[in-house]
Formats: structure tokens, sequence, C-alpha cells
């Protein structure tokens, strides 16, 4: 009994420097990135962007797999189920920490199951018309709104969204009634938009800024904390006086809950270099977003503060998953 307790002492005691000694080697092998929602939304997109540079600086490539469904908690899920090692990262976005106030069951908790290891991106909404439309100005808008309660309707990627959110937002403040139409995704929003189906829409900037440069819609406002490099000419809500349609969808990278410090600092400290190269800032302006780089501590504040805010005004304003 007294060689097994020696031995598990010893144990004990040799673990941490085991740890240590796997994360001073991290990364041997393939990253995983997970991505939970289709190719071509911004946390696709930013996961490319910063995944390539990513590889460089570690030395190791890493695979973006894209595991949509439910809201991103498919995806979220597996990361949350992975080993705790670094090898499977996951993105997460503004609509997944909604998920668990729209859903009926999310079997996993985002802040107990997972670890922030780096906020990697802004990424704010546009409200927009169609460019032949009658609303030349957020003022115009409002006007007729008020002067006809639900006469106008709007477009979102689909209930409790970030487009969805910034409209509710700016529905309270300006003080009107207009009627919703969710679409499944960001490309059926402003193909509807496009077409007429509804009189004005919130979108993604990286979204919207194609149509926008080719004149077909006309973009009247962001909901960024100033103007956009993309949307220069674009003043935001706080210019126009509405300074609480504040929201800003970001991007960032997430690991397993467990996952030793050592390989979250290295993950951080990688992802901020790559997000200071001005290539890659670059890359990220021209579509309407803007680095980040919030490390664990920070992010984790702002994960808490995001689901604390969001949570109550989908509960405020009866936003199901319907």
């Amino acid at each position: 009994m007294r060689a097994f307790l020696i031995a598990l002492f010893l144990t004990v005691l040799a673990a941490p420097a085991i740890v240590a000694g796997e994360s001073g080697r991290y990364p041997e092998r393939t990253i995983r990135l997970i991505v939970p929602t289709v190719p071509g939304t911004p946390p696709d997109t930013v996961a490319r962007i910063i995944g390539d540079r990513l590889a460089h600086k570690l030395g190791q490539a890493v695979v973006v797999e894209n595991r949509p469904g439910a809201i991103g908690t498919i995806g979220l899920n597996a990361v949350a189920r992975s080993a705790p090692d670094g090898y499977t990262l996951g993105m997460i976005a503004l609509p997944y920490i909604v998920a668990p106030a729209l859903l009926r069951h999310v079997p996993y908790d985002t802040e107990r199951d997972l670890a922030p290891v780096t906020l990697v991106a802004w990424n704010y909404a546009v409200l927009a018309v169609r460019a032949d439309s009658k609303f030349d100005s957020v003022e115009h808008l409002i006007r007729a709104a008020k002067a006809q309660p639900r006469s106008l309707s709007y477009s979102s990627n689909g209930n409790g969204t970030p487009s969805h959110l910034a409209a509710e937002l700016f529905k309270r403040e300006a003080g009107i009634e207009a009627v919703h139409v969710p679409y499944k995704g960001a490309v059926a929003a402003v193909t509807a938009l496009l077409a007429g189906e509804v009189d004005f829409g919130f979108a993604a900037s990286e979204a919207l800024l194609p149509q926008v440069r080719s004149g077909k819609l006309r973009a009247l406002a962001t909901d960024a904390p100033h103007r956009l490099v993309a949307f220069a000419d674009v003043p935001t809500m706080t210019e126009l006086g509405f300074p609480h349609v504040d929201i800003s969808d970001w991007q960032g990278i997430v690991a397993p809950a467990g996952t030793p410090r050592p390989i979250i600092d290295r993950l951080n400290e990688a992802i901020a270099n790559a997000l200071s190269d001005a290539q890659i800032r670059g890359r990220l302006e021209s579509l309407g977003m803007e680095p980040a780089a919030l490390g664990p501590h920070r992010f984790a504040q702002h994960l808490r503060v995001e689901i604390e805010r969001w949570s109550h005004l989908v509960r405020d304003a009866h936003i199901s998953a319907d």
C-alpha cells in the first residue's frame, strides 16, 4: 500500500510537467477549425482568412470544416465534445450565443463547455433599401413608418440573427412598427430586398457591399460605432441620433473547455500576430469588418455580457426560432 501511495503521489506531481511538455510541443499535427454554418457566411469568411495565416504561424495545416445546423449548435457541440488538446477549435459568433434563448434544448453550455481563445473580428449590420426606393434617408423611412404603422416590411437573415436584432433595436429606438419577414440566410434576405419583396432590410456589411457598389441597393446607415472603411460615405446610427442601435456581430475562436492554458496562449498569440498583418487587416476592412484581437480573458467577459444582453432582448421582443 505504501508503494502504491508513493507511486500515486509521484504521478500527481508529474502530471503538470507532462501537460507542460505536450503544450510546449504544440502543435504537432493538423488543427481542425469547425465553422458551424455554411460557406460564404461571415464566420466562414473569417475562418478562412485567419486559418491560412494561422497555419503559417503555427507551422501546421489548419483545416476549415463546415458543420451547419440548429443555429450553430451542431458544430459547437462537436467542439465542446472534442478532446481538449488544441487540435479541434470552433468559430463562434453572435447568432450562436443567442441560440440557447431561442431553442428548447442546447446540448452544451457556452461558458462552461467552451474556452475562449480570441475574438477575431467585428462585423456590422447595414440598413439598406433598393436603389430606386422612395426612401433616400433614415429620417424619410421613419416618417413613412410612423404615418402608416405596419405598412412597411423588412427582411432579416432569420429570427434572432444579428440583422433581426438590429432591426428590433431600430424599431424600438425610432418608435416605429414594421412587419418582419425572416429569410433563411443573408443571400435570401438580400435577394428579397433586391426583388422588392420588402421595403428595407438589415444585413451584414459583407453581404450588402457588392450590391451597394453595383448601384442596386442604397445603404442608409450602419450600426457601427464609427464609419466603416468600406462604407465611408454612410452615416452611423449614432450620427443620426440613435446611439442605442449599437449591435455588433463578431467572430471568435473557441476551444473545448479544459484545453491547457499554454495552448490557449499559444493560439491567441499566433492569431493576434496574424491580425497585426496589414494584408489581413486590409482584407477584413474591405469586407466591412474590423480586426478585434481580444484575448481569452477579455473575450470571456465579452461573451458573458453578450449572452445576458441578447437573451433579454429575445425574451422582451418575444422572438422565437420559428
